[in-house]
């Protein structure tokens, strides 16, 4: 069934899409502390902030297979049960095994969420409607990137760790309860054409590999920045406000998605490929010579016309490469992308911090971006060969 952009469904899908998004951003940026206070030692404490994406990652061809067979609304519900049963592990753990289950249980909740929200939303998107839909739909998570970590460490602050994870059940629940008014169940699209009626398991669509490849390299470069831009400006000493950083970018992050929403309709991706690959590289060269808060905002207000907006348009390609019945497949390869840059960003991050003169960080992560543009030429050369 084909809804209008703002049709009840999507309006619906829109706030559990927050909610469910809000849960474990919340949590991430306390979960490294509070595995702490509970004993674990430094290097298990790295493997406790990094479980639940590395865990998604592996889970994301199984639910993207899934969502394209099964109900999205019955997928959805499992995904917020799991990830609500993992803040109830927070809250009620006394050692660093018992957090590491839950990390691990949501994981799998929020791979769940992830695949089957986004393929639910798009299915009920009209073809030409799909580019400005799931701009809209990116939009909830900048929103959710942007607020729930504050509400998170403001809660952290005041009530400490355990009142705080319950906050992010809080959210967990309300994607529970917000999906059980939408109409449109999100049943599997019936392709009908023998040669598309392929019932094997994959774990990727082909189509979309350089699609996932490109947002992979977005990627790396903001998300090492995430986990060192504090330690970068204080060993270089900059009088810089770090904690500018985010929020700008999130809020110049949601302008652009307003602003652009009906051109992700018009324009081909190799328009937005140049346009954000320029964004991002002069964010790139901004934080290599930052000097002041005003050169740390322009970096973020450039990285967000970057990675921010590439986001949206990547996934929103990847859907309509795959085609109907496909989404949800091309949705977890999507995602395979995102979280491969998710886990490579620090990784490298963390070899480049400690092994290179820092003035070389960002030169270094620049080699990203050009390599985005290389990985869209090969696929488009292989497209036109075969």
């Amino acid at each position: 069934m084909k809804h209008s952009t703002f049709s009840k469904d999507i309006i619906l899908i829109l706030a559990a899409s927050f909610f469910y998004f809000s849960s474990p951003m919340l949590v991430t940026p306390l979960i490294t502390g509070f595995s702490g206070t509970v004993g674990a030692s430094a290097d298990l404490m790295g493997i406790v902030g990094g479980m639940m994406n590395l865990c998604a990652l592996f889970c994301r061809p199984i639910v993207g297979n899934l969502a394209d067979r099964i109900s999205k609304y019955n997928l959805s519900f499992i995904g917020a049960a799991l990830m609500t049963l993992a803040c109830l592990g927070y809250i009620l753990s006394s050692n660093p095994v018992t957090i590491v289950i839950a990390r691990i249980i949501n994981g799998v909740g929020y791979a769940c969420c992830s695949v089957c929200m986004s393929t639910w939303m798009s299915n009920m998107l009209p073809k030409e409607r799909i580019g400005s839909g799931m701009g809209i739909y990116g939009m909830m998570n900048a929103l959710g990137m942007a607020v729930a970590p504050a509400i998170g460490v403001k809660m952290y602050q005041i009530f400490g760790y355990r009142l705080s994870f319950g906050m992010a059940l809080v959210f967990s629940v309300a994607t529970i309860v917000i999906i059980q008014f939408i109409s449109d169940k999100g049943e599997p699209i019936k392709i009908t054409a023998s040669k598309d009626a392929d019932h094997r398991i994959q774990i990727v669509d082909k189509k979309v590999i350089p699609v996932a490849l490109i947002i992979m390299l977005f990627a790396i470069p903001y998300c090492a920045t995430q986990s060192f831009l504090v330690n970068y400006v204080e060993t270089r000493n900059l009088t810089v406000s770090v904690s500018l950083f985010f929020p700008v970018y999130a809020m110049i992050l949601l302008v652009l998605r307003l602003a652009l929403k009906n051109l992700f309709d018009k324009r081909p991706f190799h328009f937005f490929l140049i346009i954000c690959s320029i964004s991002a590289f002069l964010g790139i060269v901004f934080l290599g010579n930052m000097k002041n808060n005003g050169m740390l905002v322009l970096a973020a207000a450039f990285m967000a016309g970057g990675y921010g907006i590439m986001c949206s348009v990547c996934q929103s390609t990847a859907i309509l490469l795959a085609g109907e019945g496909k989404r949800g497949l091309a949705n977890s390869t999507y995602y395979i992308g995102l979280d491969l840059g998710m886990t490579l960003g620090p990784m490298l991050g963390g070899i480049l911090f400690g092994n290179i003169e820092l003035k070389w960080f960002y030169p270094v992560l620049l080699i990203c971006v050009p390599l985005g543009i290389v990985v869209y030429i090969l696929g488009t050369l292989y497209k036109k060969k075969s």
